[in-house]
């Protein structure tokens, strides 16, 4: 029986997939050629280099087949495979998930049982490989004809092409073949440092003079809003797309008649189901900022983001609404911003919905309160990431009156109200219609936004920061995000009118897709001296239509 176990399970360990959607019966019963090598060079060699090739390649195979795991879980959040080299570093992110979610002591007791499952699967796969090392040797011309013949049944196989149902090949190599693209990942990792170094020292606009920065947006307030995981199919989906493309066109005609016209198009990010902080970075930066390790080289240095660029003109104060930081964010200097206001900062006592620290309604809200509703001031740049629309995607808060919100109190009955996650993650089509709920969530939130508190010198960008995990997009629809610009100003648009962007809020199927990181130098282009016929700058700030409601004094700046 153990021996029965130990070949059951470097069979198992073989040919294992490393994506959830292909562990399926039909995977297991095909031929893996590196059973048929390793048992070729076993019958070859002497009793010590036998023994000392067994343990090596059991442990090789066991960590081997840990990858796989985190494989599977990569896949089905992030749409990609572990990086060897540059994803270690998320660890610790992965660590702070766990808390929020389910507690520090269960965090730890979780990190505890990971650590002593692996360590598990290595001795195993070790001991499965001696013991069948042994039967090899025990049985040697059985072993031999039955590896001729199964080698010659490999190559048969293999000429003809033969597939399982998921469509892998019966003649399997895929280990193999895995270690040989861990390979290439390594080296490709251990390159990407040098070739980012080289991206990152070309900038157009390192040495624009402050006055010929943005000046097509003089006297105006510029909002750059991320909505999270909102992604192309959202609104393209059919199963989701009629519901958040309903919410679009009557935002779009809400806002006309408010005053504002809008464009829309698309961004391909460069992450999908998470990371968002890659994305806003790549947006900011003009720097394709694809793992931690680009990330963590470009906030250390000196690159003129687009964020920052408001600030160097001197022309705007700068501000972020962070609702979901809950801890010092030392980045906030880079992107050039005077203020952060966290999660800490926003005034908010009510509850955390999920992992969203601040509804999003709130935090527009707080941010009417603290910064953009106080008469007389400074024209603003403010970044603001909305949360509502993070997995898990339950329970949601709903829109209620902006004159409700207090300090938010009233969201502990709409968080009773909610769905509990556990229940939504059961079933694949819930989370579906529970992630297109937030997405209509956040985009209300915007645009009703808009229309209360937007103004003459309002002009907003809204966009996704990436696609939702594989869960909700089926792996469908690549990676684009939405993205729109809207203004009551016809001179902001007429700036932007050689974009060929789709009018309204929602971008049509056709509508122009560009890389993320092309962004920042395009509209630092557009909104420069000479980004459109005319100056486009408005010479004085425009009084404010109406008084502001008063709001409690600014709290302390954040570290």
């Amino acid at each position: 029986m153990t021996t029965a176990l130990a070949v059951l399970l470097v069979l198992l360990a073989l040919l294992l997939p490393n994506k959830l959607p292909y562990i399926t019966p039909g995977v297991f019963t095909r031929i893996p050629v590196e059973a048929l090598f390793g048992t070729a060079l076993l019958l070859v060699l002497p009793p010590r280099a036998r023994r000392v090739v067994a343990v090596l390649a059991g442990a090789g195979l066991g960590v081997v087949t840990v990858l796989k795991f985190l494989d599977m879980g990569f896949f089905s959040v992030l749409g990609r495979p572990f990086d060897l080299v540059l994803d270690w570093a998320l660890l610790d992110d992965a660590e702070s998930f766990l808390e929020d979610a389910i507690g520090p002591a269960g965090a730890i007791g979780a990190e505890i049982g990971v650590v002593v499952l692996v360590l598990a699967l290595l001795v195993l796969v070790v001991l499965a490989v001696v013991r069948v090392s042994d039967l090899v040797v025990r049985h040697s011309a059985v072993a031999a004809g039955g590896t001729l013949v199964l080698g010659t049944v490999w190559m048969a196989l293999a000429a003809l092409g033969l597939h399982t149902a998921v469509g892998l090949p019966i003649a399997s190599g895929s280990t193999a073949g895995q270690v040989q693209d861990r390979v290439h990942q390594v080296r490709a990792g251990l390159r990407d440092t040098q070739e980012f170094a080289e991206e990152s020292s070309a900038d157009a606009f390192r040495d624009t003079p402050p006055d010929r920065l943005l000046t097509g947006l003089r006297g105006k307030d510029v909002i750059f809003a991320f909505v999270e995981s909102y992604g192309r199919s959202a609104i393209e989906d059919p199963e989701m797309a009629p519901e958040v493309d309903a919410v679009l066109a009557d935002g779009t005609r809400r806002l006309r008649s408010a005053g504002f016209s809008s464009r829309s198009a698309f961004l391909t990010s460069p992450t999908y189901g998470g990371h968002s902080w890659l994305a806003h970075s790549t947006f900011n930066s003009g720097l394709w900022i694809s793992n931690q390790q680009r990330y963590r080289t470009l906030t250390s240095s000196d690159r003129l983001t687009l964020t920052s660029a408001f600030r160097h003109t001197g022309a705007w104060r700068t501000v972020g609404i962070m609702p979901g930081v809950t801890q010092s964010w030392p980045e906030g200097k880079f992107y050039g911003l005077d203020n952060v206001y966290d999660s800490r900062q926003l005034g908010y006592e009510g509850p955390k919905f999920s992992w969203t620290p601040v509804p999003d309604q709130f935090s527009l809200a707080a941010f009417e309160r603290l910064e953009h509703g106080k008469p007389g001031h400074r024209p603003l740049m403010a970044e603001v990431i909305l949360t509502s629309s993070h997995n898990p995607w339950a329970p949601i808060p709903r829109m209620i009156g902006w004159d409700e919100l207090g300090d938010g109190s009233v969201y502990d009955s709409i968080k009773e109200e909610g769905k509990d996650p556990t229940e939504v993650w059961k079933d694949d089509a819930q989370v579906r219609t529970e992630y297109r709920r937030s997405i209509e969530y956040s985009l209300n939130s915007l645009i009703s936004y808009v229309e209360k508190y937007g103004d003459e010198n309002t002009v907003l960008v809204f966009l996704g920061d990436h696609q939702p995990v594989t869960t909700v997009t089926g792996g469908r629809l690549g990676r684009d995000v939405p993205v729109s610009i809207l203004a009551r100003d016809p001179a902001v648009l007429d700036r932007i009118a050689g974009w060929g962007w789709h009018d309204g809020l929602e971008p049509g199927p056709d509508a122009p897709v560009w890389r993320m990181d092309t962004f920042r130098d395009r509209f630092l282009t557009a909104y420069g001296p000479g980004g459109a016929t005319g100056s486009g700058v408005t010479p004085a700030r425009a009084s404010r239509p109406g008084p502001r409601p008063a709001g409690p004094a600014v709290p302390p700046h954040g570290p």
